[in-house]
């Protein structure tokens, strides 16, 4: 998640792109015209070394030019091919 999040910040589409499960990814993302300003994990379920899959709970800050905006996320990730991959994600 935290990977993700860096991604982000940094634009780096090709690292989001290549931690998507290949079943959801979608064929583009766009990481112009939004500043992130912080994330803070809430809690997760699973995950662990032992797990196939498990949730990240999170709250990031943003701006999309219009002024600070709160993102509130449980994401679900899963390992394909030994690594963690983000499935999909549900906002609150």
């Amino acid at each position: 998640m935290r990977s993700r999040y860096t991604a982000f910040v940094r634009r780096d589409a090709g690292y989001l792109l290549r931690t998507w499960a290949t079943s959801t990814r979608p064929a583009s993302v766009e990481t112009a015209g939004v500043t992130w300003l912080g994330l803070a994990v809430v809690s997760t379920t699973d995950g662990r070394a032992a797990d196939a899959s498990g949730t990240v709970t999170f709250v990031a800050q943003c701006d999309e030019g219009t002024g600070p905006q709160t993102l509130r996320e449980t994401s679900t990730f899963r390992r394909e091919e030994g690594r963690w991959v983000y499935v999909d994600g549900v906002h609150h």
